[in-house]
């Protein structure tokens, strides 16, 4: 399983690279305005900023809804730098979007993914990845992990090569029941993966093993 972050925080941003253990970044505007990144100029610096931190796939939304809007904002993100990744909403132009991108050589990740239906038409569409929102499912009572399960079957039974993202990830163990699923890669917060180092008899063993090298001392 690939580890993406999903912030737009560069110091967490190279805290997680630090680690050597992260595969990429997932941002979108809102994570951009919570780190005071406004106005296009600014966001395309910051884009370029996560490209030379790390050296993996950095998602990159578009902001326009219409097709040609789209594929406009779309090209000139993927031109910033090799490992952008354009990110596209799960809308009807979103899909034919993508279809443009996909038949361009240019990488997508289709986003706001909540059902197994909008899943299958990106994987049609030749996406990079698709990104199942799992968290915010779990937020209105529904399963966001069967969701995940759902996608895992559809994609393997037909071989596509999209990759599921799972997107929205709350917790550590969001991230283990999607690596039990298989899905290809998780993006969460840098507290979720901090999370998987956490047990309470490493500490003791730890604290144990240190106490007695000190008697020897």
């Amino acid at each position: 399983m690939k580890f993406f972050i999903d912030t737009a925080n560069l110091a967490q941003i190279k805290e997680a690279q630090d680690l050597g253990i992260l595969d990429g970044v997932t941002t979108n505007p809102s994570l951009m305005a919570k780190e005071g990144i406004t106005g296009k100029e600014n966001i395309i610096k910051h884009y370029l900023a996560i490209c030379n931190i790390v050296d993996g796939p950095v998602s990159a939304e578009v902001i326009a809804t219409d097709f040609a809007g789209m594929v406009k904002e779309g090209e000139e993100l993927a031109k910033l730098h090799k490992n952008i990744v354009v990110k596209v909403p799960m809308i009807k132009e979103g899909i034919k979007a993508i279809s443009y991108f996909s038949k361009k050589g240019i990488k997508t990740n289709c986003t706001l993914v909540f059902s197994a239906g909008q899943a299958l038409l990106a994987a049609k569409a030749g996406a990079t990845y698709v990104s199942p929102f799992l968290g915010r499912l779990d937020d209105i009572s529904s399963d966001g992990m069967r969701l995940i399960e759902d996608i895992r079957v559809i994609y393997d039974n037909y071989m596509y090569e999209t990759q599921i993202l799972a997107a929205s990830i709350r917790h550590t163990m969001h991230i283990l029941k999607c690596a039990e699923i298989g899905a290809d890669v998780m993006t969460g917060p840098l507290s979720s993966i901090n999370g998987l180092f956490n047990h309470p008899l490493t500490d003791s063993g730890l604290k144990q093993f240190l106490a007695d090298y000190q008697k020897g001392n």
